[in-house]
């Protein structure tokens, strides 16, 4: 690339990056987050607290977990894998598994290979 073609791409990114900068600054959500914080810093310094205060107070245990969902994540021992649905385009079969070990997947990829039955992979849940 030019040194001159590299010049102009930058010229055009900085343009686009200016024209985001005054969307931004004309957003009404943004306006009001900028004043929320303005007004807890000054908030923070009239208390003489710090950002870590704060959370301390708005979350007493630190950002943890609540016993209740510790006790649910502790009960299993692992967390839960995501539910992946595959659907075959040639026979509009639909699978849906948490894990590789399901018997109609495993077909499907001895016949028609990983990658292409990867490609068949409608969505994803948790």
């Amino acid at each position: 690339m030019s040194l001159l073609s590299e010049f102009m791409q930058k010229e055009q990114q900085l343009k686009q990056l200016q024209a985001e900068m005054e969307r931004l600054q004309n957003d009404d959500r943004l306006k009001a987050e900028l004043e929320f914080k303005d007004k807890l810093e000054a908030l923070m310094r009239e208390f003489n607290k710090s950002s870590a205060d704060v959370i301390g107070l708005l979350e007493p245990q630190g950002g943890k977990s609540t016993p209740a969902k510790a006790a649910a994540s502790s009960s299993t021992g692992r967390r839960k894998r995501k539910l992946k649905i595959y659907k075959n385009p040639k026979t509009g079969e639909v699978v849906e598994t948490r894990g590789g070990n399901q018997k109609t997947l495993k077909a499907w990829k001895d016949e028609f290979g990983s990658d292409t039955v990867e490609g068949w992979l409608v969505r994803v849940e948790s």
